[in-house]
C-alpha cells in the first residue's frame, strides 16, 4: 500500500510503485516515476521527466529533477534517472540535462549527503559517496565506488575514476585517475586509495599492481602517453591497471598529477 500524506501534492499523472511513501508537503510532478519501496520525505520536491528506482530515500528539502541551471538550455524534454537503493539527503539538488533528449544519471547504492549538487548531464556511477556540499558541475563523470569529500568541487567535463578519493575542500579541474587519492586547491595526486580497495574486496595482489602502476604514472617523470605504454606492456593481466591506462588515454582535460 502506498502511503501519501494528506498535505502532499502528487500529480495524478505521476507513477508511484508499491509501498511508496510520500511525506507532508512533498511535491511530485506529472512526469515523475518512482519505484517500489521508495520513501519521499517532508517538503522534498521531485519534478521534471524523472525516474527514481526502488527502495530509495529522498530526505526533506531535496530538489530532484528541476530544470538545468545551464544558460544554454533552449527548451525541450530532458531527463533524470536515479537507480535503486540510493539515498539523497537534505537540500541535495539534482538537475535534468541541458540538451533535448539527454539525461543526467545517478546510479545504484549512491549516497549524496546534505547540500550536494549534481548538475546537468552528469553521470554518477554505482556505490558513489559524496559528502556534504560536494558539487559536480555539468557533464562530469564519476565512476563506481568513488568518494568525494565535503565541499569538494569538480569542474565541468572532468572525470573521477573508479574507487578514487577526492579530499575535502579539493578543487578538481582535471581527470582523477582511478584508484588514486587527490587533495588540495588545485588538486594534486597524493597516493592510492587502499582503504576503498580493501573495503570493496580487491585482492592483495591486485592492490599491489595498482600501487606499482601509480609509481609508473606519477613517480617516474613520464609523459601520459609513455606511462600508458608501460602499463599496457607490464600489467596486461590486471584489469584494474588496464582500466587506469584506458582512462588516461581517453582524458580530454589531462590528469591530476
Amino acid at each position: 500500500m502506498r502511503k501519501i500524506h494528506g498535505t502532499a501534492l502528487v500529480d495524478v499523472r505521476a507513477e508511484l510503485g508499491e509501498d511508496v511513501e510520500v511525506g507532508p508537503y512533498a511535491v511530485i510532478g506529472p512526469h515523475v516515476r518512482i519505484g517500489a519501496g521508495t520513501r519521499v520525505m517532508a517538503h522534498a520536491v521531485i519534478d521534471g521527466h524523472t525516474t527514481i528506482g526502488e527502495r530509495c530515500e529522498i530526505f526533506p528539502m531535496a530538489s530532484v529533477g528541476q530544470k538545468t541551471q545551464d544558460l544554454k538550455y533552449r527548451g525541450g524534454v530532458t531527463y533524470l534517472e536515479i537507480g535503486h537503493d540510493t539515498v539523497i539527503r537534505e537540500f541535495v539538488t539534482i538537475n535534468t540535462a541541458t540538451n533535448e533528449g539527454k539525461k543526467t544519471v545517478v546510479g545504484n547504492h549512491v549516497l549524496l549527503m546534505a547540500y550536494c549538487h549534481v548538475a546537468h548531464e552528469c553521470v554518477v556511477g554505482d556505490h558513489v559517496i559524496m559528502a556534504n556540499v560536494a558539487t559536480l558541475a555539468g557533464d562530469v563523470v564519476v565512476e563506481d565506488y568513488a568518494v568525494l569529500g565535503g565541499m569538494a568541487g569538480v569542474h565541468q567535463f572532468c572525470r573521477i575514476g573508479r574507487m578514487a578519493m577526492v579530499g575535502a575542500c579539493t578543487k578538481v579541474v582535471q581527470d582523477v585517475v582511478p584508484y588514486t587519492i587527490v587533495d588540495g586547491n588545485p588538486a594534486v595526486a597524493c597516493g592510492v586509495n587502499k582503504v576503498r580497495m580493501e573495503r570493496v574486496g580487491l585482492s592483495e595482489e591486485r592492490q599491489r599492481a595498482v600501487v606499482e602502476a601509480y609509481k609508473v604514472i606519477f613517480r617516474q617523470g613520464l609523459k601520459a602517453k609513455e606511462a600508458v605504454e608501460r602499463l599496457r606492456a607490464e600489467f596486461r593481466e590486471y584489469e584494474e591497471v588496464q582500466h587506469m591506462a584506458n582512462f588516461i588515454e581517453r582524458s580530454g582535460r589531462g590528469i591530476v598529477r
